[in-house]
């Protein structure tokens, strides 16, 4: 989600009172977690609304400004031209300014100039306030008993005592998924907590490991690692469960219909789940949350699945280093199929594990303060 100061996604224009708000909210793509996000700011902060349905996202990116230009009434108190530029990460701001020269470049003559530098004084960073619901209810026994145990966090250390995956002396934990360039950089295994809230429970092992993919149904998630990835633990007999989320749109990945074909055994949950609290079902009773993004500016899926007590696996790429330590991030391919060869073996790891990612710090009960302040002040 790409939060500016005036392009946040529906073709109609909707007003919270018959005086003209002083807030403008533009959304190109009014679904998902940017519809979540408008309805938000919505139901909290007096304004105006305009938006596109969410159909076409590369179309909607390069094109709805064109659309709005000629749609949105004119209105002295709403200004198209920004005071502020608010970015829902770092990465969103840097990669943004980084890239406007480079751009630049292609025109052919008559080249604004240091426009990043005009940019960037109004820039701030401003993360995208998730609604996390109690979840309480619907976490299992072993979520519940380890969300019992979150002061007890884990120190420098316990990390250093505590039992690695890979310590076990079975040496078919470490058989990669393709052959590994001898140079390579592995990834650490994922450790649990030294003070494991389920110990001696076989069950934790019995289970297979449940898999879950809750993202957009198109090929900026990139579906076709994910799937190829599954498909070569299914080769090596691992046992595992899967479910896989998110919206669809007019003409989704091909590769959808024959992974559904070839996991078909596996599969627990096949498609967008419409009720909220059924989504977050399948988000607290699944083990792993998968990321396999090659366009992410922030993330909510992935952070309502670690709300839901799912062990996470993201790129090493995008904005994922700047809200996930390093022991959740991947850099290759071959790297997440062997992260999750390993806890297919050992489910119980991702069970006792205690995530180290502190999602309230991303809450709109953190962040409600600071989206006041913003849509409240006046123009210079």
């Amino acid at each position: 989600m790409d939060v500016r100061a005036s392009s946040v996604g529906a073709g109609q224009m909707q007003s919270e009172s018959s005086a003209a708000p002083s807030v403008l909210l533009v959304e190109a793509f009014y679904g998902g977690s940017h519809k979540q996000l408008i309805d938000l700011l919505q139901e909290n902060i007096s304004c105006s609304v305009c938006t596109l349905p969410a159909k076409k996202w590369h179309w909607r990116a390069r094109t709805a400004a064109l659309h709005f230009s000629q749609t949105i009434p004119t209105c002295p108190s709403h200004s198209l031209v920004s005071d502020v530029v608010v970015f829902n990460s770092a990465f969103n701001m840097d990669s943004f300014l980084s890239s406007i020269s480079s751009f630049m470049k292609k025109i052919p003559d008559h080249r604004p100039r240091d426009l990043d530098q005009l940019i960037r004084p109004k820039c701030v960073v401003l993360y995208y306030p998730v609604q996390f619901p109690d979840v309480s209810r619907l976490l299992p026994e072993h979520k519940l008993v380890r969300r019992s145990h979150v002061d007890d966090i884990i120190t420098p250390q316990d990390e250093q005592e505590a039992p690695r995956l890979l310590s076990s002396p079975d040496e078919s934990l470490t058989v990669s998924c393709e052959q590994q360039d001898p140079h390579q950089t592995t990834t650490a295994e994922p450790r649990t907590d030294p003070r494991p809230v389920s110990e001696g429970d076989p069950e934790d092992q019995r289970r297979p490991l449940h898999i879950v993919w809750p993202h957009r149904w198109e090929h900026d998630k990139d579906p076709e690692l994910f799937f190829s990835t599954l498909i070569k633990l299914k080769e090596r007999r691992l046992d595992f469960h899967l479910s896989v989320l998110g919206e669809t749109f007019t003409d989704p990945p091909e590769i959808f219909p024959e992974a559904r074909r070839l996991l078909d055994r596996h599969i627990l949950n096949w498609g967008f789940l419409p009720s909220k609290d059924d989504y977050l079902k399948v988000l607290c009773e699944a083990d792993v949350v998968v990321s396999t993004a090659k366009h992410e500016f922030f993330g909510v899926a992935m952070l309502e699945a670690v709300h839901c007590g799912c062990y996470p696996l993201c790129p090493k790429a995008l904005v994922y280093p700047e809200i996930f330590p390093a022991e959740y991030l991947y850099s290759t391919p071959e790297q997440l199929c062997k992260r999750l060869q390993s806890l297919c073996r050992r489910p119980d790891v991702a069970r006792r594990h205690v995530v180290k990612v502190d999602t309230s710090s991303f809450s709109w009960s953190s962040l409600k303060e600071r989206y006041e302040t913003l849509l409240a002040a006046q123009r210079p």
